[in-house]
């Protein structure tokens, strides 16, 4: 599992999609929301939403950073509250598109904004959930806003078993409402019928903060959110057009856009991030959940700032599309020698795989390897290999005898070894 932020505009969207599907009538969403984005024609854009030029208006980044409101970052008010239009709107985001920031130590521009009417409200709450490897925790509290840390002592958490039943997961939530919720009742209906929505649609976090209720009328003020995103040929349906942009501060690399670009024409999964381009530990790993787990394992063994790379191939790619990922890293990886000449470690691994043809992948590995072996070899490159599933076996044996007939060292191992044991091995040897 990949755990990928998405915007709030997407998530609010989505959110709309699915009200009628997931709140039965007894709540009213008035989805009113633009994305704008450097290509966007703001002269345009009220002939698709006359209602900016007839509401107060709110605008913020939507590039996956928090504390918008404490960095000075939200425009939702001039001289009073609600007295923003869609001049100033206009005005104040040209100007922030034009202008660098630095937000947690990444500098950057900011590139994509959500407007949306200004909501008057009096209470503003908190709903979050998030899912955990024994179930689900949902947390609540009637004082949310940009002080909702400064007040996290009134915050009421539930945990909601995995394989508990609708009757019991409606009483946990009804027991646990905070005391200093108004309508505890309306309150707990929205937020069960919230975490269906969570559960169905496979997000990994949500949080609305603040959530505004006026009668039925609900306003998710601010909407953060991750989905899994091994859960796409489940929802993908209904997740619509999502995009998982990159955080604020660092824009794709080449070779990033390309496997990117890769992953959205493929049924395969295909993803690539450069975390340490000088870094000597690279990875090529069959699965979302096995990357994670051997990115973790290295960090654990004190490596993190020697890994190079994070990424995964999975989902039965291709022999092409296994060799045109495979190449990319390889290119990536053989640039520059290690400054205090060392090996570099190549771990291809993986957990033992469903329906991935791990002879046919492999078969894409040995077709980069022989195109790059001059330039591995150079590097001074050590290959550790762990892997299982179909044809594992042939797998094995082929990438092995390749790798000697090319010079190039290798141990291999199958599902009989820990699916990180080559990771410890490979550190150790390499020192």
């Amino acid at each position: 599992m990949a755990q990928r932020a998405i915007r709030e505009y997407d998530a609010k969207k989505m959110l709309f999609n699915h009200w009628s599907e997931y709140f039965d009538g007894d709540f009213k969403y008035d989805f009113k929301s633009v994305l704008i984005t450097p290509e966007t024609d703001l002269d345009k854009l009220p002939e698709r939403h006359p209602w900016l030029l007839h509401m107060p208006l709110v605008a913020k980044p939507d590039m996956l950073f928090g504390k918008r409101g404490k960095l000075g970052l939200v425009l939702y008010k001039i001289e009073k509250p609600g007295d923003v239009k869609w001049e100033d709107v206009k005005k104040w985001i040209k100007e922030k598109m034009s202008e660098p920031v630095t937000i947690k130590g990444q500098t950057g521009y900011l590139t994509h904004f959500i407007v949306e009417p200004f909501v008057p409200h009096d209470e503003e709450y908190y709903i979050a959930m998030t899912m955990e490897r024994e179930g689900d925790k949902i947390f609540m509290s009637a004082f949310g806003g940009i002080d909702v840390e400064e007040n996290w002592d009134k915050v009421k958490e539930v945990f909601i078993p995995a394989l508990a039943a609708d009757e019991e997961i409606k009483k946990l939530i009804r027991e646990n409402v905070p005391a200093e919720i108004k309508d505890k009742d309306k309150y707990a209906n929205f937020v069960q019928k919230l975490y269906n929505f969570f559960k169905d649609l496979h997000f990994t976090y949500l949080e609305i903060n603040p959530l505004a209720m006026t009668g039925n009328q609900v306003y998710p003020l601010d909407f953060v959110a991750r989905l899994d995103d091994t859960a796409q040929f489940v929802v993908g349906r209904k997740w619509g057009e999502i995009e998982f942009p990159s955080g604020f501060g660092r824009e794709l690399t080449p070779e990033e856009k390309y496997i990117k670009d890769m992953d959205e024409k493929s049924g395969a999964s295909l993803k690539l991030t450069i975390l340490n381009p000088e870094g000597r530990i690279w990875t090529l790993v069959a699965g979302g959940g096995a990357s994670v787990v051997y990115a973790d394992t290295i960090a654990d063994l004190g490596y993190v700032d020697e890994l190079a790379n994070y990424g995964e191939y999975s989902g039965n790619p291709s022999r092409a599309e296994t060799r045109e990922y495979v190449k990319t890293v390889f290119d990536l990886m053989t640039r520059s020698k290690d400054p205090q000449g060392r090996p570099k470690i190549l771990i291809i691994g993986g957990a033992i795989a469903n329906f991935t043809d791990v002879a046919k992948t492999f078969a894409g590995i040995i077709d980069a390897m022989k195109e790059y072996a001059d330039k591995l070899k150079e590097i001074g490159v050590k290959i550790y290999v762990r892997r299982g599933g179909p044809n594992y076996e042939l797998g094995l044996k082929q990438i092995k005898e390749a790798a000697e007939s090319l010079g190039l060292p290798i141990e291999v191992y199958g599902p009989e070894t820990h699916i990180t044991a080559i990771v410890s091995k490979a550190l150790s040897d390499n020192k």
